[in-house]
């Protein structure tokens, strides 16, 4: 059996770091180096301020850096000692040509295996880590087989990563399964026996399940589109509820526990983000309509537009609520990471609440404790948000240092990431310093059982999937109704 003594990972972001630390850490006998173009990177995962924020990876990292763990920007070296080469580069959506904006653009994992095949020497097992279309391995290895030296013998894996982000070294250590997918051949058998050999060292082996190399690409995008599918289907049921006066919480209890089903991402907020799932159904859509397989394609297309609605349906709440104008009104907006326990704000659903509300000229003050003011700043300057107005987000957005100030004097408090801290925070001292009436639109439901405290304190709280409550605005009639009020400001949305 094929025996790997040093592991080398092109690539140092949310996949290929706290994977090789994990890896590391569990097979001291293993060298595993870590390299990336970005040298600046490099020198964080160097320090004590490691790139990325994940619970216990500081302390994995710590307890293996400089002894058998490695980060290099000298990736030629890494790859020619080698026995196992994982590619953890990013796989983003084309922004141009055929496929914008669905297909996966390949251009980085290309210019790994072009690299691997030009410096490598002798014996090597080359992993696809990345989140790739199905067939990519084969790409990967159409280029091997066309520049592959003489002294060089390549065999190519895929092996998808499945963590959550938030807990991703517990999902390293204790995971659901490792799926590893190669050629069904005696070279290729031996391979994925050596990549099962390490994983072997802390997984169980029945959680360990082996395939060919489509099935496992496969396997990754379909696992992402259903879970994708259970949040899309859970929030068009909060619309549902916030129109019969149902509890969207109650329902998806009552559901989740029958067996058939599960209770699994059933949570209703404002929509999901992350590197992966929009990327991922976005991707199998456009390999259905390369198959020719349109009603496939629009039934996991609907998936997206779900999300996208719920965002656009969240954002004109907030502007019904406020009298149908946002305009230069100050709003504490609460998280901007896309989940809890994160600083990654990939497509998050801050972000296009964010566009939304500055649409409509409000002010906002943004906090989160992980993210920093430069990536909200970028986030918020993209083409497509900031609608081509360079001074738009200098002239509407502020980062605050702390969420007492980001909604101190503010008109609402919208909160957009579940930090466990956002629950915990003196909510009499921030009504007492904001203007009224107050409102706060719980956009993931993490205030349940403070609603009663917070009314009693004057906050009119206003939350995903529970019927609108009546409200008599200032300027109205008491036969004026909240849905007369947000009507202008859905039609403006279009939600």
């Amino acid at each position: 059996m094929v025996v790997i003594k040093k592991i080398c990972c092109i690539g140092a972001g949310y996949v290929g770091g706290p994977t090789c630390s994990v890896i590391a850490q569990m097979c001291k006998d293993i060298a595993v180096t870590v390299v990336d173009v970005n040298a600046e990177r490099i020198k964080a995962w160097n320090s004590d301020q490691l790139p990325i924020f994940e619970p216990g990876l500081q302390e994995v990292v710590e307890s293996c850096r400089g002894q058998n763990l490695f980060f290099s920007t000298d990736i030629d070296k890494a790859i020619k000692e080698a026995d196992l080469v994982f590619i953890s580069v990013n796989t983003p959506s084309k922004t141009f040509g055929i496929g914008k904006g669905r297909a996966a653009d390949l251009k980085y994992i290309e210019a790994c295996a072009r690299r691997i095949a030009e410096v490598g020497i002798g014996n090597k097992i080359v992993v696809e880590k990345s989140t790739v279309p199905v067939r990519a391995a084969e790409s990967i290895r159409r280029i091997f087989n066309a520049n592959t030296k003489c002294n060089l013998n390549l065999q190519v894996l895929s092996n998808p990563e499945f963590l959550a982000e938030g807990t991703a070294i517990n999902d390293l250590k204790n995971p659901d399964r490792v799926l590893i997918g190669g050629d069904e051949t005696p070279e290729g058998g031996k391979a994925i026996q050596a990549l099962k050999s390490i994983y072997q060292r802390w997984v169980p082996e029945n959680k360990i399940i082996t395939t060919n190399t489509w099935s496992s690409e496969l396997s990754k995008l379909a696992a992402n589109a259903f879970l994708a599918q259970r949040i899309s289907s859970i929030n068009s049921i909060s619309a549902l509820c916030e129109a019969t006066g149902a509890d969207v919480e109650e329902v998806a209890h009552a559901i989740g526990t029958d067996q058939r089903i599960g209770s699994k991402f059933l949570k209703a907020s404002i929509g999901f983000g992350g590197s992966c799932f929009q990327k991922d159904v976005l991707n199998l859509v456009y390999l259905c309509e390369a198959l020719n397989l349109p009603e496939v394609a629009r039934y996991w297309q609907q998936v997206i537009e779900i999300n996208d609605y719920q965002r656009r349906r969240f954002a004109a709440r907030v502007i019904g609520c406020l009298f149908n104008t946002v305009t230069d009104k100050k709003i504490g907006l609460l998280g901007f990471a896309f989940k809890k326990n994160t600083g990654d704000t990939r497509e998050s659903s801050s972000i296009y609440v964010s566009k939304y509300l500055m649409d409509e000229g409000a002010k906002l003050h943004i906090f989160d404790p992980k993210v920093k003011k430069e990536q909200i700043i970028q986030d918020l300057s993209q083409t497509n948000i900031c609608d081509d107005d360079p001074d738009r987000v200098s002239r509407l957005v502020t980062v605050a240092l702390d969420p007492y100030e980001a909604c101190k004097n503010a008109h609402a408090i919208v909160i957009c990431t579940e930090w466990d801290m956002f629950k915990e925070l003196d909510y009499e001292k921030i009504y007492k310093a904001m203007l009224k009436p107050a409102f706060i639109f719980d956009g993931r439901r993490i205030l349940d059982g403070l609603h009663e405290k917070l009314q009693r304190i004057g906050f009119q709280v206003e939350t995903i999937g529970k019927k609108v409550t009546e409200l008599i605005p200032f300027t109205a009639s008491k036969e004026t109704s909240r849905n007369d009020l947000q009507a202008p400001a859905a039609k403006k949305l279009k939600i």
